[in-house]
């Protein structure tokens, strides 16, 4: 049978049957000939995203693939393209390297564009140079220094339970005790949207990344988004307000409009409200749930707060206290905000980990959760909680470099000292102020990886401490 005998019968092949067979040589192709092919994984993963998208929506990605590195080793293919890694020195050669977060077709990873695809922000940019130039812009409102003006607020803040810091106004939900238009709802449905957007780089601009959307208002979430619009345009209007982030970034803008665009300023506001919320509420829920389930360290830690308190060495809101900060970094630890796989693209000339060589192109990504629950790096009881293994500067500094919980590198989260700033404070004042009891201590509590991984479903009682 020659060539041309074949293509006749393929033309008269009815189309889904060709498109069977093309799609067939596809998914064989991806496993069974790709470069990829000796490292082990599901079945599914090795050919197709979709394995990937049923974990998210089964949401709990981190512990199925914590049980596949502890079966299979170091690496673990997840895509027909991509390899999980868990090995230490995938900190230092992936997440601290200079290389490319994924991208494809000149797309960025614009499911992470909020409130759409016009507002490239520090999680979407998928170019170093880019994303540190970017860095820079928002560095200032950021600095540690300026956030430590920014306490009386903070105090403020933790009385009133309200929003200041980036605005120097509230957002409202404290003073009518409502969910205005079910933003906080709304933003666990926007975290599953992310991560499964994730996977499909160009689909976001035909759905909620496209500018239509957050024009009609129909985001969700969206009183955030109008909220920090709203505000601001105030701010421009309000140059006698405090010194804050927003002031800060106003600066940079008006000095240097190409390096920081209105639509940077508003990307870098709308971030730090929506992203910033949820990642400090996983946190500081893990602090006071572990501590809970664990009375031992609850009262230790009681103990130190209370005899500051008597000293005159802890003031009203301070929290700048040694064993909260031992306890906040094994919260970190045991239960970081983001459980999902970061991603960076193997540059030109390849990478060798551990060993094994991987060509340029292929996705390498490490995941925070299990990063922190390697017993190479935190010891044979990683999988507990466990504040005493922070004790002693030369037992925690090596094992520092690997809290990934706030990313690393130039991807590192821009807003990691405010969010740490109020995790101590708010920490501190719980502790202090507070008895809290779990409703039903045998009940272990419930939460999605869709993102964040923001926990629910653990009732509990506060009594005021005298």
């Amino acid at each position: 049978m020659n060539l041309q005998t074949i293509i006749v019968q393929w033309t008269f092949l009815p189309w889904h049957y060709v498109l069977g067979i093309v799609i067939l040589a596809v998914l064989i192709k991806r496993r069974y000939l790709s470069r990829l092919r000796g490292i082990p994984g599901p079945f599914l993963g090795s050919f197709s995203n979709f394995w990937k998208i049923q974990q998210i929506l089964n949401g709990h990605t981190e512990e199925v693939l914590l049980a596949l590195h502890r079966k299979h080793g170091d690496f673990v293919r997840i895509a027909d393209n991509g390899v999980s890694v868990s090995h230490p020195d995938a900190v230092r050669h992936i997440l601290h390297a200079r290389i490319n977060k994924v991208c494809l077709l000149g797309y960025q990873r614009i499911g992470q564009n909020i409130p759409d695809y016009r507002f490239v922000n520090l999680m979407s940019e998928t170019d170093p140079r880019r994303h540190i130039e970017k860095g820079k812009s928002v560095a200032a409102g950021y600095a540690l220094s300026n956030i430590i003006r920014s306490e009386p607020y903070v105090d403020d803040i933790i009385r009133r339970l309200e929003r200041e810091v980036t605005f120097s106004q509230s957002f409202g939900f404290v003073d009518t005790g409502v969910d205005i238009r079910n933003a906080n709802a709304n933003s666990r449905k926007l975290g599953l949207y992310v991560a499964v957007m994730g996977e499909f780089l160009w689909l976001p601009n035909l759905t909620i990344g496209n500018p239509l959307m957050t024009i009609t208002g129909v985001l969700p979430g969206s009183h955030l988004f109008d909220t920090s619009v709203a505000a601001v345009n105030s701010r421009k209007k309000n140059p006698g307000a405090r010194n804050d982030m927003m002031e800060r970034w106003l600066n940079v803008h008006n000095s240097n409009p190409e390096r920081m665009s209105e639509k940077d300023i508003f990307a870098a506001a709308t971030t730090n409200v929506g992203a910033g919320a949820e990642t400090v509420s996983a946190s500081l829920q893990a602090l006071v749930y572990y501590l809970l389930k664990n009375p031992l360290y609850m009262g230790w830690l009681k103990n130190e707060i209370d005899t500051a308190q008597r000293r005159g060495e802890l003031s009203p809101e301070e929290g700048a206290n040694s064993r909260i900060l031992l306890q906040i970094k094994e919260a970190y630890r045991f239960h970081p905000p983001i459980a999902f796989n970061l991603p960076r693209v193997v540059p030109q000339g390849g990478l060798t980990i551990r060993g094994q060589y991987f060509h340029a192109g292929t996705i390498l990504s490490v995941n925070p959760w299990i990063i922190h629950r390697n017993p190479e790096i935190f010891g044979s009881g990683s999988d507990s909680f466990n504040p005493e293994r922070w004790l002693g500067m030369e037992k925690a500094k090596p094992m520092d470099f690997f809290l990934v919980h706030w990313g690393a590198g130039y991807n590192q989260c821009p807003g990691r000292n405010l969010a740490h700033f109020e995790i101590n404070k708010v920490a501190a004042m719980l502790i202090r102020d507070y008895d809290i009891e779990l409703v039903a201590p045998k009940k272990e509590w419930s939460f999605k990886t869709h993102f964040i991984t923001t926990p629910c479903n653990w009732p509990r009682k506060m009594r005021r401490r005298d």
